[in-house]
């Protein structure tokens, strides 16, 4: 059972081919309406009536728990996690993190680590995190984790930072998992036509969408670097890489950082409270 995140964009466009494939696919998203909305959808279009959601809102770590605890109690098999929220707005969640860096990465790292014992026990298995070439201008500070940087253009480097995350997450769960047959991919979909900067400055917004639909992809198009990440058979020798549609690619020297990519870890681990007696 694929858990495939989102109602909407790549996230919908990933679930139906999954679904199209005999698979059972839980569609994780916050709102209720657009989830059940997708996945009748999706059974409706592909005759899979194994198409559920589930609530989850990553941007809460109290929800990633809740869904992660229901998940494990309700769902005996588990082969594909693929992490593929993403925001692009500033702000500040209930734990007090950045919205960007909670959704994209915190959130996400903390599922992944709920969700890894099933992972191993149902191996071989796969987790793909959906990142981006974005990571480009990524300025992780491990003495900084979950703040939001500051000046005219803090949500775009919050956004870039948590894309950076992405790539370093991948690389450092591939390292820790040698061995069990859980392996790990980041890839960036190409820059797809969603409804990523929906919650953009509106001066923003008049920038990016009329570029949008000149040059961006469509969401089926940018699923399928996602769905060769998850599905294409011999990519075990790869795990932890990053990859784009033309396959595997080497990251920006910061993605390939590994002292960085421990650092990104550790500190993950504190602020969601694993590794600690509350945890």
């Amino acid at each position: 059972a694929p858990v495939r995140r989102g109602s909407s964009g790549i996230g919908a466009a990933t679930a139906l081919e999954l679904a199209r494939c005999g698979a059972r696919v839980i569609l994780a998203t916050r709102s209720a309406r657009r989830g059940e909305a997708a996945a009748s959808r999706i059974r409706r279009e592909t005759g899979n009536n194994e198409v559920l959601f589930m609530r989850l809102d990553l941007a809460s770590l109290r929800s990633v728990r809740a869904f992660a605890s229901t998940f494990l109690r309700q769902e005996p098999q588990l082969h594909l996690l693929i992490n593929n929220a993403g925001v692009s707005a500033g702000g500040t969640t209930e734990d007090g993190f950045s919205l960007p860096f909670q959704v994209n990465h915190l959130g996400h790292f903390l599922l992944t680590q709920l969700l890894l014992e099933r992972l191993r026990s149902c191996a071989p298995s796969r987790v793909v995190i959906v990142a981006s070439s974005a990571h480009c201008a990524g300025r992780l500070r491990p003495e900084r984790l979950g703040r939001p940087p500051s000046g005219l253009f803090s949500a775009f480097q919050d956004y870039c930072d948590s894309k950076l995350a992405n790539v370093l997450h991948a690389r450092e769960l591939a390292t820790r998992e040698q061995g069990t047959q859980v392996t790990c991919y980041a890839v960036h979909p190409g820059f797809v036509n969603t409804s990523l900067f929906r919650h953009a400055p509106l001066w923003l917004q008049a920038l990016l969408v009329p570029l949008a639909w000149l040059l961006f992809l469509e969401a089926a198009e940018g699923a399928q670097a996602v769905l060769d990440c998850a599905t294409q058979e011999g990519l075990e020798p790869l795990s932890g890489r990053y990859f784009t549609h033309s396959g595997p690619r080497v990251p920006w020297p910061a993605g390939r950082d590994d002292r960085l990519a421990r650092a990104l870890w550790e500190g993950s681990e504190r602020l969601v409270g694993l590794g600690t007696p509350e945890g």
